[in-house]
């Protein structure tokens, strides 16, 4: 079960699973923005696994405010795997996985409305896994890097 936000340590490496849309939802905050390169995106149909490598900002540890202070730290990225079990097919809109491989795409969002889950990227790039229950496993790999480019959204 995901631990609510507020309990996860800023130094602690990010790793959960997620059984239900609540913490599903968890899943996706942590997620948000993450940079998620096409090559990295796998399905394995005989393993009802779809496996993904993905670049996410640590919002944990970010400054709440824009404007780093003066020799404070600075934002970080770090490799995340992300793996969903039960799933028994995968669809795309907006990307095709085998011409697209060199593709990066922005992920704004992990939802799910029972029988689905749906990974909602930046330019229209949605990728639909029809999955038996909700069962996905989230851990950082390895460690953080510094990043000067901040996710930015228009309000």
């Amino acid at each position: 079960m995901a631990r609510p936000p507020s309990l996860m340590g800023a130094e602690r490496p990010f790793r959960v699973r997620a059984e239900d849309a609540e913490d599903l939802a968890v899943v996706s905050a942590y997620l948000q923005d993450a940079v998620l390169p096409v090559a990295e995106i796998a399905y394995a149909p005989a393993e009802e696994r779809f496996a993904l490598v993905a670049a996410r900002f640590r919002w944990e540890k970010a400054k709440r405010d824009k404007v780093q202070a003066e020799g404070g730290e600075p934002d970080e990225r770090v490799h995340c795997g992300v793996r969903f079990e039960g799933v028994t097919a995968v669809r795309a809109r907006g990307v095709d996985p085998k011409k697209d491989r060199g593709r990066m795409l922005n992920l704004l969002q992990i939802a799910s409305d029972g029988g689905h889950v749906e990974l909602i990227c930046a330019d229209d790039v949605t990728i639909r896994l029809d999955v038996r229950r909700l069962a996905c496993h989230v851990e950082d790999l390895g460690e953080p890097w510094p990043t000067v480019f901040r996710p930015t959204h228009e309000e």
